[in-house]
């Protein structure tokens, strides 16, 4: 992939791309390729060019992308680059990686004419169109973001990086469910059973929101604070935590939440 700038540490190679920051295994890398200048146009194209000068540009076909993911979910992305190891997509400014193992497939979806702006990109839309697989489990989501004032799709984000929309998900240090809430968390938010999925959505949107409205709306530390305890935020002086699980936690869910407006 093409990048702005990139370099390396002992963490592995950093890059940036539009503005954002973003760090790679060096496992994953094969090689960092600085290229020189870009190139001058050819006779041919500035030919064309100039030759088309009077002609009113063609508006090439604009394409919704859709990533299905294993499992039945999807989400709409701005674009997506599909590779041997997973498919990297963009949201807004920000990038990020999924595994192939993680990916059914890529769709692109032809927009409508009055779907298309006048310069021949997608207009924007309020929201973006996303799916559990599940009806019941997206009208779940939904009617607890609007209930609890917390963006839909910012718990399905979560949802899908914590369980992957597995009701029966336990990791390793105890959390439960498709929120995969810890037992003091759920308790905190009277969830009494976080493998039902009402109860988990509930107790992870009442959380989110308790996040919310103690960081000011800030989604990094909210997100931070979702996945270190927001002691730790207020600890570090109200700061994602230097926890490399954490930060890259930020990084992966803040990445598929932007809105890139």
């Amino acid at each position: 992939m093409e990048v702005d700038e990139a370099w390396e540490d002992a963490q592995g190679v950093w890059y940036r791309r539009g503005g954002v920051t973003n760090l790679i295994d060096k496992a994953r890398v094969r090689e960092v390729v600085k290229a020189g200048a870009k190139e001058v146009k050819t006779a041919s194209e500035a030919s064309a060019v100039k030759a088309g000068a009077d002609e009113k540009p063609k508006v090439e076909e604009v394409q919704a992308v859709w990533i299905y993911l294993v499992g039945g979910a999807k989400m709409e992305v701005d674009e997506a680059s599909e590779g041997a190891d997973g498919v990297w997509f963009r949201r807004g400014n920000i990038s990020t990686f999924i595994e192939k193992a993680r990916v059914d497939h890529v769709e692109r979806e032809r927009l409508e004419p009055e779907e298309v702006a006048a310069d021949g990109t997608a207009k924007k839309k309020r929201e973006r169109r996303w799916t559990t697989g599940s009806a019941g489990l997206d009208n779940i989501i939904r009617q607890n973001g609007s209930r609890h004032g917390v963006d839909p799709y910012l718990i399905f984000c979560v949802m899908e990086q914590e369980s992957h929309f597995s009701s029966k998900a336990v990791s390793p240090v105890g959390a439960r469910g498709l929120m995969q809430l810890m037992p003091g968390t759920a308790a905190r938010f009277g969830v009494r059973n976080p493998h039902d999925p009402a109860q988990s959505v509930a107790g992870g949107a009442r959380y989110l929101k308790e996040l919310l409205r103690r960081f000011n709306g800030r989604v990094d530390l909210v997100l931070a604070g979702y996945n270190a305890g927001e002691g730790n935020v207020m600890r570090y002086g109200y700061r994602v935590p230097p926890f490399r699980e954490t930060r890259n936690y930020v990084k992966r869910v803040g990445g598929k939440y932007a809105k890139g407006e």
